[in-house]
């Protein structure tokens, strides 16, 4: 997703409940709202939640697992479809500014456990995000 893709900017990427990972990305926090009927055949369920990247020159990948494809995919920035990855460039023109981006989930289940992997060049973390529960 190319730095055009930016929808705001925050000097902070702990507002809110977010979580801080690998120091770059802003991750919504562990538990969110059930998910909203989304109107998308295949994909019933859309829950709302913005991303936020620290500006740097290492691009993020976020990815679904494999093994939750099925069950759950993503979006942000102005790409639309389901995603299963998605890489954020670095955008080292906005040095200290974590990037926000609109996006969010789509889910088989309104309720439903959701991994993904971030990556930040050789380091990479998965991060759980509960829709209307919490996950374990």
């Amino acid at each position: 997703m190319p730095c055009g893709e930016v929808a705001g900017t925050e000097r902070t990427g702990r507002d809110g409940g977010y979580r801080v990972v690998l120091g770059r990305v802003s991750a919504p926090p562990a538990t969110l709202p059930a998910a909203t009927a989304s109107g998308e055949r295949g994909w019933p369920w859309w829950q709302m939640a913005g991303l936020f990247v620290l500006a740097g020159r290492v691009p993020v990948t976020i990815v679904v697992p494999p093994a939750r494809r099925s069950r759950a995919a993503i979006t942000w920035g102005n790409r639309t479809g389901f995603l299963a990855a998605l890489r954020i460039a670095g955008c080292p023109q906005w040095p200290g500014e974590w990037l926000g981006y609109a996006g969010g989930f789509f889910l088989r289940e309104r309720s439903e456990c959701v991994p993904l992997v971030f990556q930040v060049g050789n380091r990479s973390a998965t991060v759980r995000f509960g829709f209307g529960r919490r996950c374990r």
